[in-house]
């Protein structure tokens, strides 16, 4: 859970730029993998959670090559992605002492 949420903060950073547009879209596959590899290990709550941020992942995999290029929607996910981020950390429980 740990590598899923890094890698949604890796997004969320590199969203912001348009010149890690083909990176973003490398990392939101890779995300989409970490989760079809955690959720089933996890509880059915947070596997609903996670399976939720991949279909999320997913459609804007799917139109990101145009929307990739546009400053708003590259903003959104930036922020998305570190929300999602956040929460995945805190379902993990790497963040409790």
């Amino acid at each position: 859970m740990g590598g899923i949420a890094a890698s949604l903060a890796r997004i969320s950073s590199s969203a912001r730029r348009e010149s890690g547009q083909a990176r973003v879209e490398e990392m939101m596959q890779e995300v989409k993998y970490y989760i079809e590899w955690t959720a089933a290990e996890t509880d059915p709550e947070v596997a609903a959670e996670l399976v939720n941020i991949q279909i999320a992942l997913a459609l804007w995999q799917s139109g990101w090559k145009e929307t990739g290029k546009l400053h708003h929607p590259r903003t959104i996910l930036s922020f998305q992605a570190k929300l999602w981020s956040e929460r995945v950390l805190n379902l993990s429980g790497l963040l409790a002492i």
